[in-house]
């Protein structure tokens, strides 16, 4: 399974993670059967590119992505792209590590259109 995270940077699994999903300047892949980390500029619309982020991420193989938290749009792109998303972290001082920890234990919830960010309806 490939799990990605909004990153603030490229520093693996010891990246803090982005508190705003479309917005952040990169994008953490990894491979939780190889251990294999990717870290991939946010090219998206957002940033002058032509793609969404969901669209990025699902590109890179993500079949999961975890965040603290993101708008309804991009919520049901994520479900378009078959891309399962869970929220529930604060991203304030959290790393990629500790959202994959915090995933595996059970600690997150599916994203719904109820856990869109009300600033980011769009």
């Amino acid at each position: 399974m490939k799990i990605g995270v909004p990153t603030m940077g490229d520093r693996g699994l010891e990246e803090t993670v982005s508190g705003h999903f479309g917005r952040a300047p990169t994008f953490t892949v990894v491979d939780m059967s190889t251990n294999e980390v990717n870290v991939l500029p946010n090219t998206s619309e957002h940033f002058g590119g032509t793609k969404v982020a969901p669209e990025i991420l699902a590109e890179a193989g993500a079949e999961v992505m975890i965040c603290s938290g993101l708008g309804q749009r991009a919520v049901s792109m994520f479900e378009q792209f078959g891309v399962e998303v869970y929220v529930g972290i604060d991203s304030s001082e959290t790393t990629v590590d500790d959202a994959i920890r915090a995933f595996q234990a059970g600690l997150l919830h599916e994203a719904t259109d109820k856990d869109a960010c009300e600033t980011h309806k769009h």
